[in-house]
């Protein structure tokens, strides 16, 4: 995919393009940085809420008029209950977020590291369908380096749980910038949404796009010298 200057001007720090969404209120724009949950969230063990939603999702299936009683359909609510606790919805447990240990940057590169092409899957908190895209991260070392495979471990943290692209690519800088000790953080998400092209207008042919620049990366340059390795 080529990105153009002209995608990714920054406008307080991040930029949305193509974004499309049904009407669902003022609120949302409001809900802020965290994803939204209950202070009681982790009282429930996850042994208990599997058993909780596998109840649950029978019910549904009920509803609709499926036979539970079938073979093929008899433990789809326990596959299902195991699937949003252990996997799909896995980040939204704080125990599961990635161990980070830093190292010095003894080669005193100071230079952007880039590493592009993270592929991901989440899911439309509106709709609880997926969101599959890709994330290209960049950061200027102030001292310390990452290790690259944590980059990608970070993404996939915060992309396992109920999302908005915007407060994804959000939570994956702030959550850089405190790790790294630096403001000159980029990140960039281009991603499908199947609850545009699955239902609704059923637009199979566009993505949406959002960034996260900061420090040094909210000059053009920086901006032109990114795009010039993501578009390589």
């Amino acid at each position: 995919m080529e990105f153009k200057t002209a995608d990714f001007a920054p406008t307080n720090g991040n930029r949305i393009s193509n974004f499309s969404f049904d009407e669902i209120g003022d609120d949302h724009f409001y809900t802020g940085l965290e994803t939204p949950m209950r202070s009681d969230a982790f009282e429930m063990s996850d042994l208990e809420k599997k058993e909780k939603i596998s109840d649950l999702f029978a019910q549904i299936m009920d509803v609709m008029g499926l036979d539970l009683t079938d073979d093929s359909l008899r433990g789809t609510p326990n596959r299902v209950a195991k699937m949003y606790i252990e996997e799909i919805f896995s980040g939204l447990n704080p125990a599961n977020k990635p161990k980070i240990a830093l190292f010095e940057n003894k080669y005193q590169y100071n230079q952007m590291l880039v590493e592009k092409n993270i592929t991901f899957y989440s899911n439309c908190e509106h709709h609880f369908v997926p969101i599959i895209g890709q994330a290209h991260i960049a950061y200027v070392s102030s001292g310390k380096v990452i290790g690259l495979s944590k980059l990608n471990r970070i993404v996939q943290y915060y992309a396992k749980r109920p999302q908005v692209q915007e407060r994804l690519t959000n939570q994956i800088a702030m959550e850089l910038k405190a790790i790294l000790n630096t403001e000159d953080i980029a990140v960039i998400i281009d991603a499908k949404h199947l609850c545009v092209s699955s239902r609704g207008v059923k637009d199979d042919t566009s993505a949406t796009v959002t960034t996260y620049y900061g420090g040094v990366f909210e000059k053009p340059h920086k901006i032109a010298e990114l795009q010039n390795y993501l578009n390589q």
